[in-house]
This record gives C-alpha cells, sequence and structure tokens, in this order.
C-alpha cells in the first residue's frame, strides 16, 4: 500500500460504504453464498476487498499479494463494480484477459450489476482485418497451399464473427503464418480511408471500450497506449476511476520493453574506435584521443567482468 496505515490479518473494518457493501457481499449469508454454488468465507479474500474498497475510495495506491486458493479475483473485482466509477483491468496474459472477460465477470454481472457494461480489447494484430483479408486472398503469393486454406478459414470466421478476436477462430493455431495476412499494421491500416471501416472489428473494439463501465485489457496494451500518448497520438484507452493490474509482477518487464533504453559493450567499443579515428581526424591536439579510447575500453572490460564475463 503506497500510504495509511495497515490492518492485521481480521482486524480491518468494513468502515465506509463502500466497505460495508463489500463485507456484505463476502458475508457467510452475502449474494455470493447464495448465487454461487461451493462458496465459502474465506478471511485472506475478505481482507484483501475491503483493502481494495478503501483503496478506491481514498483514492489511493494498493499493492496486495494473495496465495494460491485466496480468490484474489473476485476479492479487486466486487470492489471494483460496486465502487461504481469506470474501472479499467490490466492483465500479464491474454489467458487470464479472456477468463476474466468471459467468465468471472459475467458471474459477477450477474449477481451484483445487471446494467453494467463491459469490454475486451486486445491488440490490432488480434483482429481481422477485412481489408487486408480479402486483398491478401485475391492478390497475394503464398510459400504454402496450406496458408490458403487457413485464410478461407479466416474468411468463413470473419463472416459469422462478432468480434473478430483471434482467440474466438477455431481451428486457427496461435502463431499461425497466415494470421498476420488477415491483419493490419500501424502502418498499412488505412483508418478512416478504408473501405471496410463499417465493418471493422478493431474500430467497434476499440469504440466499445470507450464507452464501457469495465474494460479488460493486457499489459502490452496498456502500455502501447501509454506510449501513444506521449508521442501525441490520440488514446486508445479511456480515462477511469480505478485501475487495476492483475499479474502485476510481470508488468515491469513488459514497460521496459516499450520505455526502456539498452546499450550494449559492443556499441560501447564501437563508441572508443570511432571516438579514437574521429578525434585523431578531425581535432588531433584536443585530447589524448588514445588515451580516451582505452580509458572507455577497460571500463567495458571492467563492466563485462561485474556481469559475469557475459558479452552484450
Amino acid at each position: 500500500m503506497a500510504s495509511g496505515g495497515r490492518a492485521a490479518p481480521g482486524e480491518r473494518d468494513a468502515g465506509s460504504a463502500l466497505g460495508e457493501a463489500v463485507a456484505a457481499v463476502f458475508a457467510a449469508t452475502g449474494i455470493l453464498a447464495r448465487s454461487q454454488p461451493g462458496y465459502a468465507v474465506r478471511e485472506g479474500q475478505r481482507e484483501m476487498a475491503l483493502a481494495v474498497a478503501e483503496a478506491i475510495e481514498r483514492p489511493d495506491a494498493l499493492v496486495a499479494e494473495a496465495g494460491t486458493g485466496t480468490g484474489k479475483t473476485f476479492a479487486y473485482l466486487v470492489p471494483a463494480l460496486l465502487s461504481g466509477g469506470r474501472v479499467l483491468i490490466s492483465t500479464g496474459t491474454k489467458t487470464l484477459q479472456d477468463q476474466l472477460f468471459r467468465r468471472d465477470l459475467p458471474r459477477l454481472r450477474e449477481v451484483l450489476a445487471h446494467g453494467l457494461t463491459t469490454a475486451l480489447l486486445k491488440g490490432r494484430a488480434n483482429y481481422v482485418c477485412r481489408y487486408h483479408l480479402q486483398r491478401n486472398l485475391q492478390t497475394g503469393r503464398f510459400e504454402r497451399r496450406e496458408d490458403i486454406a487457413v485464410l478461407r478459414r479466416i474468411e468463413r470466421f470473419a463472416a459469422v464473427s462478432a468480434s473478430g478476436e483471434r482467440s474466438e477462430a477455431p481451428g486457427i493455431a496461435e502463431d499461425a503464418p497466415a494470421w498476420a495476412r488477415a491483419t493490419s499494421t500501424r502502418e498499412n491500416c488505412l483508418g478512416q480511408d478504408c473501405p471496410e471501416l463499417a465493418g471493422c472489428f478493431l474500430f467497434k473494439a476499440r469504440q466499445a471500450a470507450q464507452q464501457a463501465d469495465v474494460v479488460v485489457v493486457n499489459h502490452h496494451l496498456f502500455c502501447a497506449d501509454l506510449a501513444l500518448r506521449d508521442e501525441g497520438i490520440s488514446e486508445l484507452l479511456p480515462t477511469t476511476r480505478t485501475l487495476v493490474f492483475d499479474e502485476a509482477h510481470q508488468l515491469p518487464e513488459i514497460a521496459t520493453q516499450f520505455f526502456g533504453r539498452s546499450v550494449s559493450t559492443r556499441q560501447l567499443l564501437d563508441f572508443a574506435r570511432d571516438l579514437l579515428r574521429n578525434g585523431l581526424s578531425d581535432a588531433r591536439d584536443a585530447a589524448d584521443w588514445s588515451a580516451l579510447a582505452a580509458a572507455v575500453e577497460q571500463s567495458v572490460r571492467v563492466l563485462r567482468a561485474a556481469a559475469g564475463g557475459r558479452p552484450g
């Protein structure tokens, strides 16, 4: 938790109106006990749910770690849904993203918030692009006849699907090379000029996300949205009152892929050689270029030794 005291296990008070509502849901006679077969009160789940409710109301940041069997998904979903504000949930994997959207959220929406609208949003590579699908079917060149057959299956899927989303496509392997022929990239998307805009699966998914009460994304898409905002490009994700990172331990590595910068020891050695060559040719008397280049090379050797001798 970013700030504030923390009650000992079993001592957290429901306190606020949201806390009381959350406590009632998880009670032995609450709505979960009445509606979910096999439900049993778990004190760890109740404690986490009340901590989430407290963080939402302040508002504040909360870092929570829950062991296996705690029921962490319901522990953050219940207070988030009962809070009444818009909610954005980000997961580390698309598997959990699908589970939340297709299983957990519908179960809770049925008993807690019938009128709640939800949306699932993934990166553009997960959605069929009708324009590029037809273009490649008509003019594409394929190394394998199997790729044409897969594209035909994708065509049949797109004709009946409401979402055009890859996880719903039957018989299409996750790594099928033909899938890339049926999707768009940021570079080749025609945007508002596309003749298939009215039926664009990605456009519809983004519209639904902007309007929904609860949006489920993944960490890659969340970071991509932040990167686009930094570049001054329009936002993919809506502004929400509550943000939840599930599988948050994966977030630092994914964020590093989008916002990190790296330099290799090989690049540093190249720099040392360029420093020596350009210094001697363009400003021979300005510095001891040989000593400077040698100092850089020595620093690289020290760095490699500190890293266990690994190159890179």
